[in-house]
């Protein structure tokens, strides 16, 4: 049985009366329908009591998580999704509940947003020092990780309710000491400054006067005292000055809205720290705020406050007529108010305060706690989407259409090391780029690589939350191959720098040697013969050939730059007995009145464009064949489209918007492999990743020396990608050889 706390209203037995309790709570009737949430706490009651087969929390910490988590949310209006969410988001942290029965009696919704929650909680296991740039990276790990969690978020709500958790474990830690310091340095670097970036206040402030109450016991005590001695006269004062402007507002005949505002004791504090002033210096310890209908209003506000009190020189802002970068709009002036006494008065309309609080305008310059850090566009982005999606919910307070709202791509990924320090890296990396950017020397002596414990190519590509580990050699050997542009290996123009300056470090006679070993195999491969190697050397600026060879064994010319030449010349041969790769017949296009169309599997059609949609190119589009009139073109959205979906589905066809015509040719390459289960899945696998079209593949096997020798004939859009393709071919397991051959 779970002990109910004094603050819940509570049954005979000492259990939480969760439909009192409920009542209590700022939910919309309309949107939230309490008897499923009802259930979600009976649920969660459930598993904190350990009747749900599970070791029992004698404290019930687990479940009173639960009611203040929600607690949280209700007031920041989220959905019912997020609510049961919350309240059984620690059942399924603890192992009390799975992640399956979970959908499985709530949804899968509610799933998803606990599993995005537990991802999120990975930032907990991160021992790095917060405060320092690591591993070369130009700002503190503290940012690079609220970058990453931002990341890691694709649905607002996931990172709400991880405001919420947070926020009710470092409540909790009061009574914890061993795990204070813990929580609040974590709290205090990430989710304050979290918070505070998606512009919800309350929660930003809390989380920071309690981190600060643990890390700066001393200071915070001090402060805390010096007003709460001022508290009973501080709050006496403001009654006074809120009775004096709302008469003279009222004379004036200005509609408005007053009331106090208690500075919380970190940012006195750090006011204080930040211009080396006393507490008697704070000048917005006493603060009155103004609301008004519109900004004629403001100014007038403004000049009955001057009127009915002396303002301090140099202590007014005028974020009306010029606002601060983040958007944030408002005029603020000190005045020596009633008493003699220091007074801050804030005028704004209500949509500026608004948008203060919980709005649009980006929140991450003012007052930060990270002025430091560098901005990123795609993380300010990310944010402004975030908090526009809050906005979303705070009007609308419904979750329909929500996952619409909440798919954003990416151009970063942010990754652990096996210390727990944060990577940030190019959308794309690969290990071969994280080792670069983690030391020179590791990418160097690279020799594999292992992600979240299990060994993965060095072209694979890493995903944010991933942890890498880079396994290395005694000495540096990086390959050739990873320059290859084609091949993967690389993505980040720093380490593809760091590699070929490597190899330019080599002896000049080394490199002459590997580069012509290089382009005479790759040359066999593709059976390009008769190449003027000088003709190629004077198009790539070099002075000689061996200079030329030099340029690619040191990196410096790519392979396939080498190869494009090639081709071109022999195809400019006018007595080339055939051309490197001759032409097919170019795929049919569509009528001339539609030529923007591609019908899938079909050729020459005729097509129009629908008029009760009229579909745009880049919009998601299909098909309809109509009697007479050829395929009729709508938007897969289009109403009437779904009526005749439903009616002659066997008409529908799917079509696509033109691409810019690619031609393509026939090549037939030979690969030799020792035989094995699964060789033509794996190849037949490689060919459709590369979206290579097979035109014929006949297989023979040697059952004395189990050698297959494969002949595949091929359509290839240009000789760099049959270079690429023959690369990934070769690097299958058990592939021995793959070369082009000439027909006959």
């Amino acid at each position: 049985m779970v002990k109910v706390r004094e603050d819940y209203p509570q049954l005979a037995d000492g259990r939480v009366d969760i439909p009192r309790w409920m009542e209590r709570l700022s939910i919309d009737d309309s949107v939230i329908e309490r008897s499923e949430l009802l259930r979600a706490f009976e649920l969660a009651e459930q598993c904190a009591s350990g009747s749900a087969g599970t070791v029992p929390d004698v404290s019930g910490d687990s479940f009173f998580t639960a009611l203040e988590m929600v607690e949280i949310l209700a007031d920041l209006h989220l959905d019912q999704d997020s609510l049961v969410a919350a309240t059984l988001f620690r059942a399924v942290r603890e192992a009390r509940l799975s992640l399956s029965d979970l959908e499985q009696q709530f949804g899968g919704s509610v799933a998803k947003l606990v599993d995005g929650v537990l991802g999120m909680a990975a930032i907990s296991k991160v021992n790095a020092e917060l405060d320092v740039p690591v591993l070369g990276q130009s700002e503190a790990q503290s940012e690079t990780i609220r970058k990453m969690l931002v990341a890691l978020v694709d649905d607002v709500r996931v990172a709400l309710i991880k405001l919420a958790e947070r926020t009710s474990a470092i409540r909790a830690v009061k009574n914890r000491p061993e795990k204070r310091y813990r929580v609040a340095r974590e709290v205090f670097d990430i989710y304050a400054p979290l918070a505070h970036r998606l512009g919800i206040g309350h929660i930003k402030w809390e989380l920071e006067d309690l981190s600060f109450r643990y890390l700066q016991p001393s200071a915070y005590k001090k402060i805390a005292k010096l007003l709460d001695e001022k508290r009973l006269d501080r709050q006496h004062y403001i009654d006074e000055v809120i009775h004096t402007l709302t008469t003279a507002i009222k004379a004036d005949g200005i509609d408005a809205d007053i009331a106090g505002r208690a500075k919380h004791i970190y940012s006195i504090w750090r006011k204080m720290q930040r211009k080396g002033i006393g507490f008697s210096q704070v000048y917005d310890i006493r603060a009155v705020r103004v609301l008004v209908p519109d900004v004629k209003a403001c100014y007038a506000v403004l000049g009955l406050v001057h009127g009915l009190w002396r303002n301090i020189p140099n202590e007014f802002d005028d974020y009306i007529a010029s606002p601060k970068e983040n958007g944030y709009r408002s005029l603020h002036t000190a005045v020596i108010g009633p008493q003699g006494k220091v007074l801050e008065v804030q005028i704004r309309t209500r949509s500026m305060h608004e948008e203060a609080e919980f709005g649009v305008c980006s929140h991450w310059m003012y007052k930060g706690a990270d002025k430091t850090a560098k901005s990123n566009n795609s993380y300010d982005e990310k944010i402004a989407w975030l908090r526009q999606v809050l906005d979303w919910h705070e009007e609308s307070g419904s979750s329909s259409d929500v996952a619409e709202q909440f798919t954003r791509a990416q151009d970063r990924v942010y990754v652990f090391t096996p210390d727990g320090h944060v990577v940030n890296l190019q959308n794309g990396a690969t290990p071969l780029d994280f080792a670069y950017h983690i030391h020179t020397e590791v990418g160097n002596r690279c020799r594999g690589a292992k992600v979240n414990g299990r060994i993965v190519p060095l072209t694979y590509t890493l995903n944010t939350g991933e942890r890498v580990e880079i396994l290395t050699g005694k000495e540096s050997k990086p390959r050739r191959d990873w320059l290859q542009s084609n091949l993967g290996y690389l993505k980040t123009s720093r380490a593809r720098t760091k590699v070929q300056h490597w190899f330019r470090q080599q002896a000049k006679e080394d490199n002459i040697a590997a580069g012509r070993a290089l382009l005479e195999k790759e040359f066999r491969r593709l059976a390009l013969n008769s190449v003027d190697y000088k003709y190629i050397a004077d198009q790539t600026h070099c002075a000689s050939v061996e200079d030329m060879y030099a340029a690619v064994g040191a990196g410096e010319i790519s392979m396939l730059q080498i190869v494009r030449l090639a081709n071109q010349l022999i195809g400019q041969d006018e007595n080339a007995a055939e051309e490197v790769l001759p032409r097919l017949k170019a795929p049919s296009k569509t009528s001339k009145d539609s030529s923007k169309v591609r019908i899938s599997g079909v050729g020459n059609l005729l097509t129009h464009f629908a008029r009760c949609c009229k579909p745009l190119p880049g919009e998601a589009i299909t098909g309809y064949i109509t009697v007479g009139r050829g395929v009729s073109v709508h938007r897969q959205d289009c109403s009437k489209l779904l009526q005749l979906q439903s009616v002659e589905p066997h008409r529908i066809i799917a079509v696509d918007w033109e691409v810019e015509q690619t031609d393509t040719y026939p090549v037939d390459i030979e690969l030799q492999a020792f035989d094995r289960q699964g060789l033509l899945r794996d190849i037949t696998l490689q060919l459709a990743t590369e979206k290579v079209n097979v035109i014929s593949l006949n297989t023979v096997t040697d059952t004395n020396s189990h050698m297959a020798t494969m002949r595949i004939r091929l359509e290839i859009s240009d000789v760099g990608a049959l270079s690429g393709l023959l690369s990934r071919l070769n690097g299958l397991p058990n592939v021995v050889a793959v070369k082009r051959v000439k027909e006959g």
